[in-house]
């Protein structure tokens, strides 16, 4: 019995038609790809500059431990002047009677 490819596919056929599944592959990869890009959220110029969501400043962690509770107000001043390289840095004093 023969078969509908048994006696005309020669050489170059399995060639071109390797050829031709991984040229279509490589389309498929390539839309898929260009789509991605063109809806993925971007600036003016192409270029993601979004910091990323965990993206703080050390103030604003500072005030967030503040109002979480972790720090007290005296503990988040000094500590807020620090950061900002402030000079006139306060130790606190307690208050003492004479005797």
């Amino acid at each position: 019995m023969m078969f509908w490819y048994g006696h005309g596919m020669s050489g170059w056929g399995w060639f071109t038609m390797s050829i031709g599944t991984v040229a279509f592959w490589a389309l498929i990869i390539t839309v898929v790809a260009l789509l991605f890009r063109a809806l993925a959220p971007t600036g003016n110029d192409g270029i993601d500059r979004t910091p990323p969501p965990d993206w703080r400043t050390p103030e604003q962690l500072l005030a967030e431990r503040f109002a979480s509770g972790e720090i007290d107000e005296d503990e988040y001043r000094r500590r807020l002047d620090v950061l900002r390289g402030s000079a006139s840095h306060t130790t606190p004093t307690t208050p003492t009677t004479p005797t």
